[in-house]
């Protein structure tokens, strides 16, 4: 190519090494970017995604944010509005299941029943799935639970005004411990069958279920996290506990000698 300018041997003598200098940084270049490509780095280690970096905290927290906005879509108020009422208006004014059933009939309210336990379940299986191994993982996991019941009980497109979490925290014990579900709904089935009332059932359960996981074998975190969701039903549920004390809670067993 030198040569071809017609250039002397002083010229080219004088040219041919930076030449040489610029190939070999080319080349040098090229070696690096070939080090540095996304396959390589992986196989190489240099990003290794499984091992703890500087996103975990990240996703630590971005999955309980995840946890709550979804926990605090009302499925109750849309499958309410999909059939042409405000469940807000009707009933006991609660967007949860058993005020869908009670208005709108058994079909939507299982609807909403369903809609409602996903809201709890799904979130936690999505980081479990995606959230690396490490000491954080489980307690990541059962935040997102957790903050899907604080989602569907305080939700944020409600103004904060939403349902009692029975069937969100249902999602989140099924993901913990289906053998304690089991038990669970032995227990609800009984209480409600002799007393008449969803409320007595949907307390008991809550109450005893961080027993069953103790008993299990489950982690702390996991028994941590059922007594913190069954402290909050009981919380949202103190118009219950008084309609109770004072025998005005409404009960199924009325419902159908009406």
């Amino acid at each position: 190519m030198i040569s071809g300018y017609n250039c002397g041997e002083g010229l080219a003598g004088a040219v041919a090494p930076r030449v040489m200098k610029i190939v070999q940084k080319k080349t040098c270049a090229g070696r690096c970017f070939h080090i540095f490509s996304t396959d390589t780095a992986i196989k190489q280690g240099i990003f290794d995604f499984s091992t703890p970096s500087a996103m975990d905290p990240v996703m630590n927290i971005l999955f309980p944010v995840i946890g709550y906005l979804l926990g605090a879509v009302p499925f109750g108020l849309v499958v309410g509005r999909m059939a042409g009422i405000d469940i807000r208006t009707e009933g006991s004014r609660n967007i949860g299941a058993t005020n869908v059933s009670r208005v709108l009939g058994k079909k939507l309210g299982f609807v909403t029943l369903v809609c409602d336990c996903l809201k709890g379940l799904l979130p936690m299986a999505l980081a479990a799935y995606l959230l690396p191994e490490g000491l954080d993982r489980e307690l990541s996991v059962a935040l997102t639970g957790l903050c899907a019941v604080v989602g569907h009980m305080f939700p944020v497109y409600l103004k904060f005004r939403g349902g009692k979490g029975v069937a969100t925290s249902l999602g989140v014990f099924l993901f913990l411990s289906p053998l304690a579900i089991a038990i669970s709904l032995a227990v609800f089935v009984a209480s409600v069958a002799i007393s008449g009332f969803v409320s007595v059932g949907s307390l008991l359960t809550s109450a005893l279920m961080p027993l069953w996981l103790y008993l299990l074998g489950a982690s702390n975190t996991s028994i941590a996290v059922a007594a913190a969701v069954g402290l909050l039903i009981w919380i949202k549920h103190h118009e219950n506990i008084d309609r109770l004390r004072h025998g005005r809670e409404k009960t199924w067993k009325k419902a159908k000698t009406e």
